[in-house]
């Protein structure tokens, strides 16, 4: 069993209300806006961490991590990208990929608005954390939390980190 820490969009953000509940997790996954390189660094000195480039993110972050990211964690097929719409409405640069061979999950972040749905027709767990960072239009700072064992995803929270 994995306990996973599910963040994005903190554009350079990064605090002690964050940090609390990285130190709680197995692993930590990060769905793009990363910001300065300081954040992925100081998440890496503490877990794990899995992570993709989103559109503010400079060429720093863009050599040291990809725009898609997939792999199993245990039993699950996990697929991160930064812009990827939700079940309906995928973006057009993941629409093809995510139809033609569907993961279990499918991460994104970019819209700052936390979002979870099941794609029943992808039969594909749909999870936006919405922003953990300070900029931005959203007015509560969120991350998601569960754990994947085997595999089934489990004991999902939203974690609201305060007011931005």
């Amino acid at each position: 069993m994995k306990k996973i820490l599910l963040l994005s969009d903190t554009h350079s953000h990064i605090d002690e209300s964050i940090l609390k509940y990285v130190r709680l997790a197995d692993e930590v996954w990060h769905a793009g806006d990363i910001g300065d390189l300081k954040v992925t660094d100081t998440i890496k000195k503490l877990k794990p961490l899995r992570a993709v480039f989103g559109n503010i993110d400079n060429h720093e972050a863009r050599m040291e991590f990809p725009l898609n990211n997939r792999f199993f964690c245990e039993d699950v097929e996990v697929l991160i990208t930064h812009i990827g719409g939700y079940p309906g409405k995928y973006s057009p640069a993941i629409r093809e990929e995510i139809t033609k061979n569907p993961p279990k999950l499918f991460i994104c972040g970019h819209s700052h608005i936390l979002k979870v749905m099941y794609d029943n027709k992808l039969n594909c767990l749909h999870m936006n954390p919405g922003a953990a960072g300070i900029s931005g239009f959203h007015q509560k700072r969120t991350m998601l939390r569960f754990e994947i064992d085997g595999d089934k995803i489990q004991s999902l929270e939203i974690i609201e980190i305060g007011d931005k």
